[in-house]
């Protein structure tokens, strides 16, 4: 176990250990026989990786028992496995994403981290840059600015913060949990008088509102993990928006807004989705595969095609920011699928 002395943090040794260590194995073989032990759900980059750091950085494909299988492909006992090569070495930053599956084992993790590391300072930051953007982008967060985001991982200077995620410390999973984590946290705290109550209404909080009906608003459609305000309609109740939304920030009548937050039941809420793709048979049943897998509910599905082009509206119910960003990122890796972001209005 070689790979022990490259694996600097604790917690991540420990969870190494109940991986490759105490975790049911699978014994695999390479097309000249030799038996590889692996833990049950390792990948063919696993494997590549097991047999030699190269062969893994250079891994492109694999087949399995003579058949072309996906990296993402689950080992299983008995399987015979064919790593198939390029020239040069040139890992992706996606293998490092705990929500494609691309890997299992710690040894992988740590050379592919090992080999990002080596890479020019300034790529790494380059390429952190432009994770951060297009995570905060498919998420519908681009108020968030990076600094913010930084904090959220205790680092001060930015380009620190970049490197890290370039170099495959840090992925766009975790950046989406640390979002979802964070909640808003406005107190109001009035001298000499109580605060007032705290309604619970389907999971939302809102100060002093009684038994008014909540609701949540339709040109920003807020998501658990977003922060958020309420605003006191005529006769329609509190309707929830994000404290970012467009029609928020123009408001002029402040006085008819109040604090709310998310509850702490578990809630799912609308979200839009959208999609878009060169067209091909079968793409609408992919993505409702991947959806499905999530045990997530779709709700409404709207197609439109233009010069081979599909464009896709569907509506799911989410639970949290981290889920949603998982959903995006599978998506995003189907065949044909040009971008999948969460669709703001």
């Amino acid at each position: 176990m070689e790979w022990r002395q490259e694996v600097t943090d604790a917690s991540e040794f420990v969870d190494a250990m109940k991986t490759d260590v105490f975790q049911d194995r699978v014994y695999t073989f390479t097309p000249k026989g030799k038996l590889i032990d692996l833990p049950v759900g390792a990948t063919p980059i696993d494997f590549a990786y097991y047999v030699h750091t190269e062969i893994g950085h250079r891994c492109r494909g694999a087949k399995v028992n003579d058949k072309w299988v996906a990296l993402d492909y689950q080992l299983r006992t008995g399987d015979r496995v064919e790593i198939i090569t390029g020239k040069r070495a040139a890992p992706s930053r996606d293998w490092l994403n705990p929500a494609l599956g691309y890997l299992k084992t710690t040894r992988a993790r740590s050379k592919i981290r090992q080999w990002f590391r080596r890479q020019d300072r300034e790529q790494n930051i380059a390429q952190g840059r432009e994770i951060v953007e297009r995570e905060l982008k498919r998420l519908g967060l681009e108020h968030l600015g990076h600094e913010a985001v930084a904090r959220l991982f205790n680092y001060e200077r930015l380009d620190d913060f970049h490197a890290a995620v370039g170099f495959g410390d840090i992925n766009s999973q975790q950046i989406a949990g640390k979002i979802a984590e964070t909640r808003p946290r406005a107190e109001e705290r009035l001298p000499f008088m109580p605060p007032p109550p705290v309604q619970t209404i389907e999971g939302i909080q809102v100060r002093g509102t009684g038994d008014l009906l909540t609701r949540l608003a339709r040109c920003c459609y807020p998501l658990p993990g977003d922060d958020i305000i309420g605003y006191v309609t005529r006769g329609r109740g509190v309707t929830i928006h994000r404290r970012d939304c467009p029609n928020i920030l123009r408001l002029r009548d402040t006085e008819r807004l109040i604090e709310a937050g998310w509850g702490p039941r578990p809630q799912t809420v609308p979200v839009t989705i959208y999609i878009t793709a060169y067209d091909r048979t079968r793409l609408l049943h992919e993505i409702s595969g991947i959806i499905s897998a999530e045990d997530i509910n779709m709700s409404a599905v709207n197609v439109s095609r233009r010069k081979n082009i599909a464009t896709l509206y569907i509506t799911v119910e989410i639970s949290n920011i981290a889920q949603l960003s998982r959903v995006l990122t599978k998506i995003e890796r189907l065949p044909n699928v040009i971008e999948a972001r969460r669709h703001t209005g």
